[in-house]
């Protein structure tokens, strides 16, 4: 009998977007994979990272993450579910639950790597797959976000070779568990070189390209790769079976042209089959001009104008709205102008976007910015340019991520 496997990533449940709540979306998006996984009758859950979208999550993405667990095994007793922990998560806050839960052998929580006599417990992150009559089809090798001390890394090179030896571990015992007829799949949450990032949402794991890993990280035996981390879904190369999901939703005003989705996969003997299904959109994102540039003053009043009235729907349903604006020379007024053209309208006013004519560069930051909408790496940038008068060095961009992921882990 085939297994029927749902491959999805990058939750980021609790996630605000510019200081509105995702609550809605996510318990819309939540409902529809539920009606999904009964409809196509699916064996297996993959959340290939980044469940919630913070360390510390709030307690509604904590009971929504827990309510469709219960809902998921209520409609489909016999479902497994596998998640691997990714770069937002908290290892220790996803591993927590396992013990009980695995105990069911229905959910296998990967928050982290664990340590057994101090080397890696390779074999916890080795999953067995059944169908619904409980035969073995699959072993999936699970591995969840590495950091930087789970490779031995220092630099750039050390970070991939590093990556590359710990998927060989892992695989290497996925595969002496594998027996005639079984597939070998496996998951992970990383940057595989060659993939499309989105530069506003994506927290690069060092810098640049230079912590990608090359997709022939997966060997060939390999019957599917389920990826997340980008939050674009694609194919990684020419490589039908090695993908990234995607995210659920759009993390930032910028994704608003993804096609979101996740990706149904069927595997019949050691070969997969992986077709994807296109997430609905349940709050809509606008852009004015439409076409995403900045445009003229009087021209963005103008479109702005005619949007849609106000409805009687409720708040959470209403679209998201972002505004560019080309300007000459700095406007003090241009903020409230722009507020008073949306007075009455359906839309939500997310963000201001104001670029000098021609330069392509922001200008006023400080006017149409929130301190909350800045990249650290943004900042870190600007001040080394202003005091050295010149970019840093990618030795110092490493040696600043490193801090920013230490700062970020003891805040966890």
């Amino acid at each position: 009998m085939p297994l029927r496997l749902l491959h999805t990533a990058d939750w980021h449940l609790g996630h605000v977007l510019r200081e509105f709540d995702r609550t809605f979306e996510h318990e819309s998006l939540v409902a529809w994979m539920l009606e999904t996984i009964e409809r196509e009758r699916v064996d297996a859950v993959l959340v290939c990272g980044d469940v919630f979208d913070a360390a510390n999550p709030p307690t509604a993405a904590q009971n929504l993450w827990f309510r469709f667990l219960v809902e998921a095994w209520r409609r489909v007793p016999h479902l497994q579910v596998v998640v691997i922990g990714g770069n937002h998560d908290s290892a220790a806050r996803l591993d927590a639950t396992d013990p009980f839960l695995s105990a069911m052998e229905r959910l296998h929580v990967l928050g982290g790597v664990t340590r057994v006599d101090g080397a890696p417990d390779v074999a916890r992150l080795v999953i067995p797959l059944a169908d619904r009559d409980g035969v073995v089809r699959a072993w999936v090798a699970a591995v969840p976000f590495l950091r930087a001390s789970e490779t031995g890394a220092g630099s750039d090179d050390e970070v991939a070779d590093g990556t590359r030896r710990f998927y060989a571990e892992v695989l290497a015992a996925a595969r002496a568990r594998r027996e005639p007829g079984q597939a070998l799949l496996a998951m992970g949450h990383l940057y595989v070189a060659g993939a499309q990032v989105s530069a506003l949402s994506e927290r690069r794991l060092v810098v640049g390209n230079q912590a990608a890993v090359s997709h022939d990280l997966f060997p060939e035996d390999l019957g599917y790769v389920a990826l997340g981390h980008l939050h674009l879904a694609q194919r990684v190369g020419s490589r039908e079976n090695v993908r990234y999901s995607g995210s659920l939703l759009p993390l930032d005003l910028s994704e608003s042209s993804y096609e979101h989705q996740v990706v149904l996969v069927d595997v019949d003997g050691a070969k997969a089959t992986a077709t994807p299904l296109r997430l609905p959109r349940f709050v809509d994102i606008v852009h004015v001009p439409a076409d995403g540039k900045a445009g003229g003053v009087d021209e963005v009043l103008q479109e702005l104008a005619r949007l849609p009235d106000r409805g009687t729907g409720p708040e959470v349903r209403r679209p998201l709205l972002q505004v560019t604006i080309r300007l000459q020379q700095p406007d003090p007024m241009l903020r409230q102008a722009v507020e008073g053209a949306l007075a009455g309208k359906e839309a939500r006013f997310a963000r201001l976007t104001v670029d000098t004519a021609g330069s392509g560069r922001a200008l006023g930051d400080v006017e149409v910015r929130a301190i909350g909408d800045l990249d650290p790496e943004e900042v870190f940038r600007a001040k080394h340019d202003r005091d050295f008068g010149s970019p840093p060095s990618d030795d110092l961009l490493v040696a600043f991520h490193e801090l920013l992921d230490q700062v970020s882990q003891e805040a966890r």
